[in-house]
């Protein structure tokens, strides 16, 4: 997981918070009735200490919530651990989730306890899980029954004493259909489920989350009391999509912070894909047949290893498009996170990572 700025307690506008607790910049707020229906349920399934499956889209807060569901159990004292799933290559999942001894592989130079040892008594956030390897996913579940891992290279098993949340954006129902996903897995997760609606379809939360991000950068950028104009709020409640959810929201404002004038935010300072706005309009219809002619004319060329200069074309243009987001970019052209990763590495737009 990338590093944390903690920077303001819980943020709830729909009365007093239930809890106290660090997070990032980024917000959740329950002003909208599907948000409102969402924090009941967290608020009933936070104490009981039963395994959660978080759904929803990229950007939503996942993290968010399971760090919300830490803070209501009696764990809230132990550690909130999180784990990005989709962040670590196939050969090193299994040392970094359940440890390895040392000379267990090259390299292992000394024993490591994995991320379910280091949350006992705490919360462990499995995110992406939906990324995970085939060939993991039945290590995981049996952990997940016995209650115990063994490290890679011992024969001992340890007990774990650790809550699982995990989240995903990927539909773990059409995976399993698939034989992308462990039924057996699936269902041992989702002991409790919370789907987290995207932004757009809760445009209550939009306003007090822009405002929330007004303030936390408006600090951080010196400048006094920031607002958005009237046609501003307008065009980011009604007239926007918000594919990236509240992610996309707060680089908008911080953005807007950065170029508007006196302090105030106007429609013209708000960075908004206009290719993203065309596209939720409906302005579809020449895309398809630019393509084509493009691709034609390419074919003209005759030139070696064709294939795979289309395809650096194609990773490379949505990566540059998502702002060098992965997951999004993984999301965009319907390929996993891993596959993305091992793309970008062999067109150098990422290092070699061991």
């Amino acid at each position: 997981m990338g590093s944390l700025t903690f920077v303001k307690p819980f943020l709830s506008l729909s009365g007093p918070p239930t809890v106290q607790l660090p997070q990032r910049a980024t917000a959740l707020v329950f002003e909208d009735v599907k948000s409102r229906a969402l924090r009941e349920r967290i608020q009933l399934i936070g104490p009981s200490g039963a395994n959660v499956l978080i759904t929803g889209e990229t950007g939503t807060g996942k993290e968010l919530i399971a760090r919300h569901l830490h803070a209501l159990s009696p764990r809230t004292n132990a550690p909130f651990l999180a784990v990005n799933c989709g962040a670590f290559s196939e050969g090193l999942v299994e040392s970094e989730l359940f440890g390895h001894e040392r000379g267990s592989f090259t390299g292992a130079n000394v024993a490591r306890a994995g991320w379910f040892e280091a949350a006992r008594g705490g919360t462990l956030f499995l995110d992406e899980i939906g990324d995970l390897p085939l060939s993991m996913q039945v290590k995981l579940l049996r952990v997940l029954q016995e209650r115990q891992v063994v490290r890679l290279g011992s024969r001992s098993p340890v007990p774990i004493d650790a809550r699982v949340v995990a989240a995903t954006n990927v539909n773990l129902e059409e995976a399993v259909a698939a034989g992308r996903f462990r039924e057996d897995l699936y269902y041992r997760l989702q002991v409790a489920t919370l789907h987290v609606p995207p932004l757009r379809e809760r445009q209550g939360d939009i306003a007090p989350l822009a405002q929330f991000f007004l303030c936390i950068y408006g600090e951080r950028l010196g400048l006094r009391n920031p607002t958005l104009s009237p046609e501003a709020a307008e065009i980011l409640i009604y007239q926007h999509s918000w594919p990236g959810n509240i992610r996309e929201l707060e680089n908008v404002i911080h953005h807007a912070l950065l170029v508007c004038r006196e302090n105030i935010v106007r429609p013209e300072d708000l960075h908004l894909s206009s290719l993203k706005n065309r596209l939720a309009a409906g302005d579809k219809k020449d895309a398809a047949g630019d393509l084509h002619q493009a691709l034609l004319a390419m074919f003209e060329t005759d030139r070696a290893n064709l294939y795979a200069t289309i395809d650096a074309t194609v990773i490379k243009a949505a990566y540059g498009f998502c702002h060098r987001n992965q997951l999004q970019t993984a999301k965009l052209l319907g390929i996993s996170r891993n596959i993305l990763r091992a793309r970008l590495i062999e067109y150098g737009e990422l290092p070699k990572s061991r």
